[in-house]
């Protein structure tokens, strides 16, 4: 999608506990990408807090935004319009990077377009694989989502299979929690697994039937809470280490016999992950060792751009700007919001 005119994306995301403003040019270039993470005030918790972090998006948000235009050096009259995340996520959070795109859009007379937060994801791979285009199969697993989406087209997607209960992501949590690792379990996890033996415990592997893509991880989360307590019931120690990395084995190996069998059937030769867990280690080798057995074209986006940013919304927000996609101010957060549900319900 070539465009001759110079293109500028003020975005906003807010959906869950990073305040993010970011200024993408064109599409694939970013300018500034500023990110306050609440990670350390969650922690104290286990967990996110919804309302916390809903009141530290209003202190933060105008700093934020403030930042990524000074970062970029771009003033808000050079801004070709104002994307922000609308949904997925939590009301609350959503809301404040909704009413501040809104207001910011308004006062600079620029247009407002509502971004998908997975679609953002998904666009993350575009910012460094400057030769990726659609068509591609993309593999979106995160905290509240695990999505095996065909990409057709930049904006056009086919769900082929989601979890049927929890994300990947959440199982991660889960699981540090129960193993005493703490939040945020996927890189607690990720670093272990690496001082463990992940074939000294058989965690399953789910398998849904009538339907070959979609995944399953409340199981598998249960297989390991059972295993914990059953320690626990003998006096046995659990060892973190072996727990975590045969845990991690039994959902890696999940998502990519998965993504390779829908790859192999759908004729697919490029394949990206996204979302936060695509900055686990153990799946990244793993995926990208299938796709060499298979002939597939491997992508995946550096750590900054798995777990939420704004510059992905930068670039989401892009390709629909591109499309003429524009949105009144009756823009609204939608915390269900589909893949490919438009946000004007159409």
């Amino acid at each position: 999608m070539e465009n001759k005119e110079e293109v500028l994306i003020l975005a906003i995301e807010s959906s869950c506990d990073e305040t993010a403003a970011a200024v993408v040019k064109n599409g694939r270039e970013v300018l500034s990408n500023v990110i306050y993470s609440q990670i350390d005030l969650h922690t104290l918790y286990g967990g996110v807090v919804p309302e916390i972090a809903s009141r530290k998006h209003i202190e933060k948000i105008n700093q934020v935004v403030e930042k990524a235009l000074s970062d970029a050096k771009v003033s808000l009259e050079q801004v070709s319009a104002v994307a922000v995340t609308c949904g997925p996520g939590l009301v609350g959070a959503l809301l404040v990077g909704v009413s501040a795109a809104k207001a910011i859009a308004f006062a600079a007379g620029k247009p407002l377009v509502g971004v998908h937060h997975i679609e953002g994801h998904i666009c993350a791979n575009y910012i460094e694989n400057r030769e990726l285009e659609p068509p591609f199969l993309c593999l979106v697993v995160s905290g509240g989502h695990s999505h095996l989406v065909m990409v057709k087209g930049y904006g056009e997607y086919e769900i082929l299979g989601r979890t049927r209960d929890d994300a990947a992501g959440e199982a991660f949590d889960k699981v540090a929690r129960a193993i005493g690792l703490g939040y945020p379990g996927g890189p607690k996890v990720d670093r272990i697994s690496r001082e463990g033996n992940p074939d000294a415990v058989f965690f399953p592997r789910a398998k849904i039937g009538g339907s070959d893509y979609d995944f399953s991880f409340s199981g598998l989360k249960s297989a390991v809470l059972n295993y914990v307590n059953g320690c626990k019931m003998k006096g046995e120690p659990v060892n973190q280490a072996d727990v975590a990395a045969s845990f991690q084995k039994a959902v890696v190996d999940v998502l990519t016999e998965h993504s390779i069998h829908a790859a192999v059937e759908y004729k697919v030769d490029k394949l990206a992950l996204a979302g936060g867990v695509a900055s686990n280690s153990h799946l990244r080798d793993a995926m990208r060792e299938a796709c060499g057995r298979h002939g597939i074209a491997f992508y995946h986006p550096s750590p900054v751009f798995c777990t939420d940013n704004a510059a992905m919304i930068g670039v989401a927000g892009y390709y629909e700007f591109q499309k003429g996609v524009r949105h009144g101010w009756e823009l609204n957060a939608v915390p269900n919001l589909r893949l490919g549900e438009r946000m004007d319900g159409r």
